[in-house]
């Protein structure tokens, strides 16, 4: 982390190559390639991208999953999101390597937007790796830690914490409870770290990384952000830990964040 994953000029420096993809997730990364060259082979494609813990070289063996976006020249139909869901099947139930198979659909005129620069189009140069086609980032301006990043990437927590709340009371099986613990923690951790971002001035996507630097600026919650960094590597359906995610450090970390660097700007209705 001493070059805080910065570039020379201090913008944000991509995180991931395909160089570092391990040998153990070789083959999914090879099966991924063929199901999107099948699958959306038929000009629907734009480019495609791995993103996550695989192409960073953190992936671990039966314990992370495989994070895939597609760019579509268009904008995702039914059938996108259908043969989207089927490819997530096939790559999860033929891996042993992955636990889960998770697949974004976007379209080209979306992720080249003005209003996703700092956002999608971040998210597109600086956390996603090129794995067919032409690659978006070099249409994409470079990106710094400041606030405005942090303001458009995770400005609008407290618009997901409702939904979560709702999920947790709906949630009648242990496998429900741990996909929303999963979720609800990285997302934790991700906005407990981009919260002090531009005072800490570079990016990490690790998550026990993210969580240590936040608790240095407000010890106060560090045990609270440790846990949900656990949660995410680990989730767990115990309740009362879900609950302290989503019923007490995700409010406060909202209103701190609003507090901070304001709110996401709204985006315009589909």
């Amino acid at each position: 982390m001493e070059s805080k994953g910065l570039n020379p000029d201090g913008s944000i420096a991509r995180e991931g190559a395909l160089d570092r993809v391990t040998a153990a997730f070789a083959p999914v990364v090879a099966a991924a390639r063929s199901q999107i060259a099948g699958r959306f082979g038929d000009g629907r494609l734009h480019s495609a991208y791995l993103y996550g813990s695989i192409p960073r070289g953190t992936a671990v063996p039966g314990v992370s999953d495989l994070d895939l976006l597609l760019v579509l020249h268009e904008e995702p139909t039914a059938r996108d999101r259908a043969d989207a869901d089927a490819m997530e099947a096939v790559l999860d139930g033929e891996s042993e390597a992955i636990d889960g198979a998770g697949v974004l659909i976007v379209g080209a005129g979306a992720a080249l937007d003005e209003a996703e620069r700092y956002d999608l189009g971040f998210f597109i140069s600086c956390l996603c790796t090129p794995l067919t086609g032409e690659d978006l980032a070099a249409r994409l301006p470079a990106q710094y830690p400041t606030s405005l990043l942090a303001r458009e990437t995770n400005g609008d927590l407290d618009l997901v914490l409702p939904r979560w709340r709702a999920r947790l009371r709906d949630a009648g099986t242990d496998i429900a409870r741990l996909a929303l613990c999963r979720r609800a923690a990285r997302r934790l951790v991700r906005s407990g770290f981009t919260l002090v971002m531009p005072r800490w001035g570079g990016w990490t996507s690790d998550l026990e990384a993210s969580a240590e630097l936040f608790a240095g600026h407000y010890p106060q919650r560090a045990a609270q952000m440790r846990l949900a960094a656990a949660a995410a590597r680990r989730p767990t359906p115990d309740e009362a830990v879900i609950r302290t995610l989503v019923e007490d450090l995700g409010p406060w970390l909202a209103g701190e964040y609003t507090a901070v660097h304001g709110t996401k700007a709204v985006r315009p209705a589909p």
